[in-house]
């Protein structure tokens, strides 16, 4: 595993993390904590140290099985988690930004992972009226300021949101997260610029493009009814399908698994700093681990480890 300096964090952070919003049950499967252990302990075999979650991956769930079965030292991990969404039911959210909203979530979040602090906590893809909710980012400081946040993070709803991630060093923000993947390049114009500008850390989530670039997949899929590819991304499918048919035939070299060569495309930005694919088990956990030792284009080794 390779690891990058997580912008003016100083945290040290594995250049592929663990996605968890599966746990939740809307990727078309239930889990349970032995799915969990097996994906996180595989993890910790692979050198990943980097686990990004949320409140609203099931009402704390995702939360819950981290917290029951994280494999060995909570300092040994970077565990970050958000807040602005309260699960409903699957696929439904209400939005919650106000500031007691957010203490309410945080302790929340602490109960179900079982520690007394996370590492980031990110506003979660609220809009600018969300994003300038009175009293939101004064909470959030406070909670920094007692030791339950080490850092402060915005996972950016638009990829093309300059206005927020600009607003990031005035309101003590650290990390953007934000989707990156070879289908969703709209971050490289201006949100990518201003991260490096301000140093911030970038977490590129979606990296696979809700796996359309593991190559698994053709024009006319049909996912599992409770899979939130068949419920939220019907809308212009069959043609990312295709175009991901496309970059297969001509972008990525021979012998390559495209799952691996599209996070390693992820991580030959220099703006970005880990990216964090979503697993279904321990396999593409070791699977999407293996992306360390893809070079995208064959040519000069990649890699910064900045």
């Amino acid at each position: 595993m390779l690891y990058r300096t997580l912008g003016r964090t100083g945290l040290k952070v594995s250049v592929v993390g663990v996605g968890t919003w599966q746990f939740g049950g809307e990727w078309g499967r239930s889990y349970i904590p032995t799915d969990v252990a097996s994906i996180l302990g595989a993890a910790r075999e692979e050198g990943i140290n980097l686990i990004d979650t949320a409140e609203c991956y099931g009402d704390h769930l995702a939360e819950k099985l981290i917290g029951e079965t994280l494999p060995g030292a909570r300092r040994d991990w970077v565990i970050a988690t958000k807040w602005g969404h309260q699960f409903n039911k699957c696929f439904e959210r209400d939005r919650c930004f106000k500031p007691a909203q957010l203490l309410e979530q945080l302790e929340a979040s602490l109960r179900a992972l079982r520690t007394d602090y996370v590492d980031l906590l990110q506003f979660h893809s609220g809009d600018d009226k969300e994003f300038s909710t009175e009293g939101m980012w004064e909470a959030a400081a406070k909670a920094k300021a007692q030791g339950k946040v080490r850092f402060l993070g915005n996972s950016i709803g638009s990829n093309s949101n300059v206005k927020q991630t600009d607003a990031s060093t005035s309101l003590g923000v650290d990390v953007i997260q934000v989707i990156y993947n070879r289908l969703q390049r709209e971050p490289e114009a201006g949100v990518f610029p201003s991260c490096q500008r301000q140093n911030l850390g970038v977490l590129a989530r979606v990296p696979l493009a809700s796996g359309f670039l593991s190559g698994k997949y053709k024009p006319g899929h049909v996912w599992a009814p409770d899979d939130v590819r068949e419920v939220w991304m019907k809308q212009g499918r069959d043609a990312l399908l295709e175009e991901v048919q496309r970059i297969a035939a001509t972008e990525v070299p021979a012998g390559v698994p495209m799952a691996n060569w599209a996070l390693a495309w992820c991580l030959r930005h220099p703006a970005v700093t880990a990216v964090i694919p979503g697993c279904k088990d321990a396999e593409q956990v070791r699977s999407n681990a293996a992306a360390v030792r893809i070079d995208p284009a064959l040519g000069s080794h990649p890699w910064s480890t900045k």
